[in-house]
């Protein structure tokens, strides 16, 4: 297995039995190396023959906005990225990857509005979908300022 697939388990215990976090790094380069959040969501796009505009529009994202998070302009809020992944379709494997890609918290499925959305992009829900079930089970919205 390669540097840049190392699992998380495996990094965890590298880091733990570094010498010094210098020669973690120094060591690990590669399998800690990301992307910047907008050149990985251009590449999704590049990936699945999307236009950012689409996607943009598909996430209730405000349209400057939006472009501003392609070109690397602004830094997305958690639910913005969780929008963005139901505007790109992705699972909840591939949302946690985005979610990490834009270095903001991972989904968690004792946190009942995490599992709601974790739930949702698992089973291909669209964010409409979520929004609803959030909204059925009194949780804060995607995008509403009690979440964030």
């Amino acid at each position: 297995m390669g540097e840049s697939s190392s699992s998380t388990q495996e990094l965890w215990s590298r880091l733990l039995k570094a010498p010094s976090v210098e020669a973690y790094f120094s060591e690990n380069a590669d399998a800690c190396a990301m992307p910047t959040f907008a050149d990985y969501i251009t590449a999704l796009c590049v990936a699945s023959g999307e236009r950012p505009e689409h996607v943009i529009n598909r996430s209730g994202v405000e349209r400057s906005y939006g472009h501003r998070l392609f070109s690397g302009g602004r830094r997305p809020s958690r639910d913005t990225v969780l929008r963005l992944a139901f505007a790109f379709g992705l699972d909840a494997d591939e949302a946690q990857t985005l979610l990490e890609v834009a270095r903001v918290s991972t989904l968690h499925p004792r946190i009942a509005r995490d599992a709601i959305i974790a739930f949702c992009l698992h089973h291909h829900l669209s964010l409409m979908d979520a929004q609803q079930m959030l909204y059925d089970n009194d949780l804060p919205l995607m995008g509403s300022r009690a979440a964030s």
